[in-house]
């Protein structure tokens, strides 16, 4: 029996770990092949280059190039590189929410946003470009701080008026995201109503840029995806479990509340600290999640970690399709994620409903 069980412990683990090797080889291979795609064209070899003098002269090894060197460096290490590398966090943060919210309520059309994460984000950061007045005490961090209050607070809200003493019942919790992200969302359009002026900037930040990325944003918003997906990885086997129902899953000793409670909080972690750099981007929690679970199945231990890896890819995708397809006008990102993601996700459930 103790052979045995290590033979399928083996065998699970080099389930996970050939998808994850595979995947993340592919996210590197898109990073550096985003980042040296633009106006002026830097090759793969350029990128690893810069990247490296980058490397050496943030730890205070080497000295900044000259001439072409330096040119080359400052596009790719301070331009591109934190533009790629803020989108693969996002798209990673987005899709990993979105996959654990589709397994904690277990539904197939739940992403991020569902408990009105996106509508609090987008009715702060309307509100902060608007009414701001002592944001700028913050410097550019007013929206960004604003948009991740907004998306936390709501989703506090959100469970606190559907929790029943001890538990949190997944239908009101629902049902009350519904109610409080429309309500916040007609606050937008009142806030867009009644600032003309500043429109233009809140409607781009409603539908997603990456235009404002550096490595200092990327330092903020980093440490909080990691703690998510730490969380979220460590809730792993609960969720799978958690597919029994919540009776099966209790009798079977999960801690089901706990776990809800746990999967919500990193869940909504992820998916603040991912609005607040980058705004309001769609279908990536949505389409990710279904296209690995198509791929790989339904066991969350493989699941999780292989969504993260393949939103961020796909976002960074989208990111240089929206930045280079029309140059130099810049698409909305989340223009792309949704012209992409929608005929995705129908093929995909086409694919799934054949099946």
């Amino acid at each position: 029996m103790n052979q045995a069980g290590r033979r399928r412990g083996a065998r699970g683990g080099a389930g996970l770990s050939v998808p994850l090797l595979v995947s993340t080889g592919a996210l590197l291979l898109t990073v550096v092949f985003a980042a040296g795609i633009g106006t002026v064209h830097v090759p793969p070899g350029g990128v690893l280059a810069a990247i490296g003098r980058g490397l050496a002269q943030t730890i205070g090894a080497a000295a900044p190039g000259d001439g072409a060197t330096r040119v080359a460096d400052t596009i790719v290490w301070q331009i591109r590189l934190p533009r790629v590398v803020l989108a693969a966090t996002v798209g990673a943060a987005l899709a990993l929410a979105g996959a654990a919210f589709q397994g904690v309520f277990r539904n197939p059309l739940a992403d991020p946003y569902l408990l009105g994460a996106a509508s609090g984000a987008g009715f702060a950061a309307a509100a902060a470009m608007v009414y701001g007045a002592g944001l700028p005490l913050l410097g550019g961090w007013g929206v960004p701080v604003a948009a991740f209050v907004g998306a936390a607070a709501t989703v506090v809200v959100v469970v606190a008026l559907a929790r029943r003493g001890w538990s949190v019942p997944v239908v009101p919790l629902i049902l009350a995201g519904v109610v409080i992200g429309s309500s916040l969302s007609a606050g937008t359009s009142f806030v867009l109503l009644a600032a003309r002026e500043q429109a233009v900037g809140i409607l781009s930040w409603l539908l997603g840029s990456l235009t404002f990325a550096s490595w200092d944003r990327l330092a903020v918003a980093a440490p909080l995806v990691l703690v998510a997906a730490v969380v979220l990885l460590a809730c792993a086997r609960g969720l799978n479990v958690l597919q029994l129902g919540e009776t099966s899953a209790a009798q079977l000793g999960v801690p089901v509340e706990a776990l809800k409670v746990a999967v919500v909080a990193a869940a909504t972690l992820a998916t603040a600290a991912a609005v607040s750099m980058a705004g309001v981007i769609g279908f990536v929690g949505l389409v990710v999640p279904h296209a690995v679970r198509l791929a790989l199945g339904p066991d969350h231990v493989r699941l999780l970690p292989v969504a993260a890896i393949w939103g961020a890819a796909f976002l960074v995708l989208a990111d240089l399709v929206a930045r280079t397809v029309i140059s130099p006008v810049e698409l909305p990102v989340g223009v792309v994620t949704a012209l992409v993601g929608a005929p995705f996700f129908l093929a995909l459930l086409r694919r799934r409903m054949s099946a």
